[in-house]
This record gives C-alpha cells, structure tokens and sequence, in this order.
C-alpha cells in the first residue's frame, strides 16, 4: 500500500498548494462547460446547414485571432498581471456565452450570428489562453511544473467526458441553448477563485518591460532552441491535421453511423475517458522528454488511422479511448517541455507559440479537413490527419537520433531574469496565459 500511496501522492502533488487547489477546481466547472458549448455549437451549425465547410469555418473563425494576433497575446501576458488579466478574459468569455444562450433560447440566432461569437470567443482567446498557460507556473513553481500540467490536462479530459455527454443529453432534451446558458454561468467561478488566490504566494517577478521587437525576439528565441522548436514543429503539423474533431466527429455521427447528437457526444466522451487516464499516467512522471514525444505521437497517428478504417460504431469506440490516451500524453509532454526549458522572462510569448500552433493551425486545418470529409467521407479527414501525424513523429525519431537533444535552463535568462531554483520557487527578480 505505501508504494501506492507514494504514487498517488506524487501523482496529485500539486494540489497541496491553495492557489492551484482553487484553480483546478473552478476549471473543472468551466471547462465541462466550455465542452458543452463545443458540442452545442458545432451541432446547431450542422442543423443550421448541413454542411461540412461551415463547420469548419466556425472552428476556423474562432482560432483566426490566435493565429494572427497569439504571439502579441503573449506579449501581453508577459507584460501583465496574469491573475488580473485572466480575471477579464474569463468574465469577457462568460458574458459571449451568455449571450448566445439568449439568442438560441429565443429563437433568433442565425448562422452569421454563430459565426460572429465564435470570433468574438478568438479575440478573447489570443489573451487568454498564454495567461492562462503560463500562470500555471506561477501558481505553482518550477519543481512541480510538469504535474500541474498534467493535472490540467486531467482537467481537461474529465471534463471531456462529462461536457459532451451531457450536451448529447441537453440537446436532445431542451436544445443546444441550454449549454450555452450554462457554459456562459461556468466562467464566473474561475473569475471568482481568482479573486480569492493570495498573490503573496505566487512564484512571480515584475513584469517583462516595454520595449522594441520584443515579438520577434520570442520567435527568434524559441526557433534557436532544439528543445523548444522541436516539440512546437511537431504539434504545429499534427495540430493542423489531426485535431479536427470538432469537425469530424459530428460527419461521422451523422453521415457514416447514421445517428445524431448523442452518439457525438458518446464518442467525445470516449475519448476524453482514454485522455483522462492518459493525464493522470502523465502527471505521475517525474519529467518529460522528446523521445517520449514522439512516440506519444506516433501513437495518436496510427491510432487515428485504425479509427478511420473501424468498420461500427462499438470498434469506432474501442478505438477512441487508447486514441485519446495517446493525444493527451502528447499534448501534456509537449506542453512540459516547452515551459520547463523556457526562461520566465519568455514564458508567456513561448506558449504563446505554443498555442498558436496547437489551436492556431486550426482555421487552416478546420476547412480543409472538413472539405475532405464531405468530398470524400468523415474517414479520409481522419486517415489524412493519421498519416501526418505518423510520419512527422518517425521524422522527429530519426532527428532524436542523430542529434539527441539535451534540457537547457538558462541561469541567466534573456531580459535580465534570475532564473527559478529547482524546488519551485521564485527570485524576486524574476519576471514572469480556456477551455
């Protein structure tokens, strides 16, 4: 028993500090409704036109301004206050939702409507999502950086299998509406948890000052690093190409097994059961690595592959749960290494990057794996996204083995920052982004 005690300590350590505690649990309320919406909204666009390429244009409208504006957001939550500034974005995103509910409630809401809230969703997003991001570290320190963002990848999936399931029940109830409603109430208690965090306990420095090219140095900082630009490569070509699911598994519910907004829901939900295993296998890991990476990878592909050619909808199942076992482990190691070797002086403007190639990708990937589908069949769009994935991960394995790649911390990182210690916490002068 004291082994298994050891592991599940170590597995939820990061839960021994109050403001993180407070923070994991007002995400799992708001991002089950954050899941929600997603169902909602890709399911009341689909009754709406029936079409594949609105679809993916609604996931392309609301990742557009993080792929064009991301790396100034970064900048901005660099520069910022990350607690107060997610204090705004949270409540911003809470009022859209709430105003969507009010328009599908009343029966008004139209395509162009969808279309301008998922892109009023994105401009809240570019702030957000590197503060977000980045404020992990801040909550928690440096030593216990990798569980935190394993354990908000549990998050993540929990409530992964619980939103889509109860969106497929909503809806079939009530309508979509009605999770627009409650995703819209979901975001106050994040806002109101953290009101109630004590700053005095966060690893943070002053903000990183105002000055010339500060965007490009980021880039420029990142692309030099192996250790950083290799895992942001990676997830840039298999986020453009396999993280379509919003557009996927809606045509395959519909199209190829014939059913409707439960079976969607049903499918998110088995593979966010897989991915919630996944994180909790994640954060029980002392450290992540690139190796580790791409066979994370090289997983999801070939899985992605076998979901594509399942013949029924219970194989179709089986496959999604190891499949998101696979995507989160990638997703959790990715995230890991890029902050763990990024200096706290670059950290918002890096995972800025960061999102810019995991949902950033997605209005050029959106509409084009949407269009195979409905050319093709809801299966090419997930053998497409497959075979990509398989072969930059066997791309990413032979560069690891002719050039291993070895952790970098800067001891003096760019800007004038003193860098973390190893047991979390912070100098005083160091500097320091939903679903």
């Amino acid at each position: 028993m004291a082994p298994v005690r050891g592991r599940l300590a170590s597995t939820f350590s990061s839960l021994r500090i109050r403001n993180y505690r407070i923070f994991f649990l007002a995400q799992l309320v708001s991002v089950t409704g954050t899941w929600m919406q997603s169902v909602a909204q890709m399911w009341l666009v689909l009754h709406l036109t029936g079409s594949g390429v609105a679809l993916g244009l609604t996931t392309a409208l609301q990742f557009l301004p993080v792929l064009l504006l991301g790396p100034w957001g970064g900048l901005v939550a660099d520069r910022a206050d990350k607690r107060r500034l997610l204090m705004v974005t949270q409540s911003a995103a809470g009022v859209l939702a709430l105003m969507l509910a009010l328009l599908t409630l009343t029966g008004l809401v139209r395509l162009w409507m969808v279309f301008l809230f998922a892109a009023g969703l994105g401009m809240v997003s570019v702030l957000d999502n590197p503060a977000r991001q980045s404020f992990v570290g801040e909550m928690v320190g440096r030593g216990r950086l990798a569980n935190a963002v394993s354990l908000n990848s549990a998050v993540f999936t929990l409530a992964r299998v619980i939103g889509p399931a109860a969106a497929g029940v909503l809806i079939g109830l009530v309508g979509t509406g009605w999770c627009f409603l409650y995703n819209g109430l979901s975001y106050f208690p994040v806002a109101l948890g953290l009101l109630l965090m004590r700053p005095s306990e966060l690893h943070r420095g002053p903000p990183v000052a105002r000055g010339r090219g500060q965007v490009v140095e980021g880039l420029r900082y990142a692309w030099r690093r192996p250790e950083l630009r290799v895992p942001l490569l990676l997830m840039l070509v298999i986020g453009l190409l396999g993280f379509n699911f919003n557009v996927l598994l809606p045509l395959l519910a519909r199209f190829t097994f014939h059913s409707g907004a439960g079976t969607f829901g049903a499918l998110l939900s088995l593979m966010g059961a897989g991915s919630f295993a996944g994180a909790l296998l994640a954060a029980g890991r002392s450290q992540p690595t690139h190796r580790l990476l791409a066979g994370a990878a090289l997983a999801f592909g070939l899985l992605l592959i076998a979901a594509a050619l399942a013949p029924a909808l219970p194989v179709e199942g089986a496959v999604l749960v190891p499949m998101g076992a696979a995507m989160i482990t990638f997703q959790a190691t990715a995230n890991s290494l890029i902050q763990v070797n990024s200096s706290p002086s670059f950290r918002g403007r890096v995972m800025a990057l960061y999102v810019v190639v995991f949902v950033g990708s997605t209005p050029i990937g959106g509409p084009l794996v949407g269009w195979v589908a409905q050319t093709f069949s809801p299966r090419a769009g997930l053998a497409l996204g497959g075979i990509a994935a398989v072969l930059a991960a066997a791309l990413t394995l032979w560069y690891l083995r002719r050039a291993p790649i070895q952790p970098r911390v800067e001891s003096t990182p760019a800007g004038g920052a003193a860098p973390e210690v190893a047991g979390g916490s912070s100098s005083p002068a160091m500097p320091r982004l939903g679903g």
